[in-house]
């Protein structure tokens, strides 16, 4: 009786032609000599169909807790092994891929346990047909990125690859590539379906995102006309862009005139009760591992769209907050009309007013040279500022930069000493109190 051979990848995978059945390391060099043409495109297509017209195979054994570590330990080698032994894609079988785990496991250091590597066997080798299928995939969705001519049928097998989660990442980058109307239509499915990983809704909201930015680019060109504006006057006056973060320049002039303009500035947005929720940093400020909070997205969209302070209308805002919906951007609502979607509006206003006075402190700590322009007030609002959670790093870094002066020092000390603030306020504070 002749053996059963199980197949790791799909059927209609299997009847592929070459180049496009190719498992080999050779096959990226195969596809950058192949001609784009609207034949090899439509070849391009059917194979990736083929891949998307049913799943790879699949095991019914479990990992075990060595699983990840034996995994981890075939797969830098695996390709190559697979390539040499199975180039092409009828010849990946869950029987040939064992044979090759066996006999890498009888030199393997540090020794592979009998009873692991047998009960492992199986999601081992599905596990790497994944993984060489996310390979192959990437390679055809990169060269059909090159030259790409039916873009309606590129856009729905790219889209039908994001759904698979084969080489989401490429697909999604093919879709960015097509742009309107077909890799945007796409792309805004993309971004509502559930069953995508985190980074794959990432890249795809900001795929998006930037085939979108002309609209933004249009939208703030026109002039304000009749909308409410959301930061209290002067503020809408203020001639900075949100492109530089609202950055005072280095070297404006310490005139009476601009002193009188940051002053009002400060005074019109101070917080006279403590904000709900602490205005972030302006620039986020986490480690390397960490996932960035998904209001930077939502800040890039307003930033767009809302490039300076006298466009920060109620209106804009309420445009900005749908399109972020639409974006799929995470919390944000979908009701223009609900309590959640004004809460997200004042939110915003307040945190855009934040920064702008946070630019204003540092301007007045860092670039201004004579203490008598700025004493007392600007200590004094500095103090209002951090003790409601509003650019109190700024407002600390003020008072530092002026810890010389007796009434900054005061300042400092009744900020050290109040046990209601946080300790990323306080501790500079501190700080401020103790250097020369």
């Amino acid at each position: 009786m002749v053996p059963a051979t199980h197949h790791l990848l799909p059927a209609a995978m299997r009847e592929l032609a070459p180049p496009w059945n190719d498992l080999t390391w050779d096959r990226e060099r195969k596809l950058e000599e192949l001609p784009h043409t609207e034949a090899n495109e439509r070849a391009a297509l059917d194979a990736l169909t083929a891949a998307l017209h049913e799943p790879p195979y699949e095991t019914s054994a479990v990992w075990s807790g060595a699983s990840p570590e034996l995994f981890d330990r075939i797969r830098p080698e695996s390709m190559h092994w697979l390539g040499q032994s199975m180039p092409t894609a009828d010849r990946l079988t869950l029987e040939a891929v064992a044979d090759l785990i066996r006999g890498w496991a009888e030199t393997a250091e540090p020794p592979v346990s009998p009873r692991v590597l047998e009960e492992q066997l199986a999601p081992a080798a599905a596990a790497l047909a994944a993984y060489a299928l996310s390979d192959w995939a990437h390679d055809l969705l990169r060269w059909l990125r090159q030259e790409p001519r039916n873009e309606e049928r590129i856009a729905a097998v790219a889209e039908g690859a994001v759904e698979k989660g084969l080489s989401s990442h490429e697909a999604v980058s093919l879709l960015r590539d097509i742009g309107a109307p077909h890799g945007e239509n796409a792309l805004l499915r993309v971004v509502r379906k559930e069953d995508l990983s985190e980074s794959d809704h990432a890249w795809a909201r900001e795929s998006l995102r930037h085939l979108r930015s002309p609209r933004y680019e249009a939208r703030a060109q026109e002039p304000v006309s009749g909308e409410e504006p959301l930061l209290p006057p002067p503020t809408p006056e203020l001639p900075y862009s949100w492109d530089y973060g609202f950055q005072w320049p280095q070297d404006l002039p310490e005139t009476d005139e601009n002193f009188a303009f940051a002053r009002a500035i400060l005074e019109a947005g101070a917080p006279t009760a403590p904000v709900p929720e602490p205005v972030p940093h302006p620039e986020w400020q986490g480690y390397e591992d960490d996932e960035p909070p998904v209001w930077l997205e939502a800040r890039a969209v307003l930033r767009a769209l809302m490039p300076y302070a006298r466009l920060v209308t109620r209106q804009r805002l309420t445009e900005a907050m749908q399109e972020c919906a639409l974006l799929g951007i995470p919390g944000v609502p979908q009701d223009p009309g609900s309590e959640e979607a004004e809460g997200f509006i004042r939110q915003w206003g307040t945190w855009i007013g934040g920064w702008i006075a946070g630019e204003v402190f540092a301007w007045l700590g860092m670039y201004v040279d004579d203490q008598t322009s700025i004493t007392p007030w600007a200590l004094e609002l500095a103090e209002q500022y951090t003790r409601h959670g509003v650019a109190a790093e700024q407002a600390v870094g003020m008072l530092r930069w002026w810890n010389a002066v007796p009434r900054s020092r005061e300042a400092l000390a009744r900020i050290v000493a109040d046990d209601s603030l946080p300790p990323e306020v306080r501790e500079p504070a501190q700080a401020g109190l103790e250097q020369e």
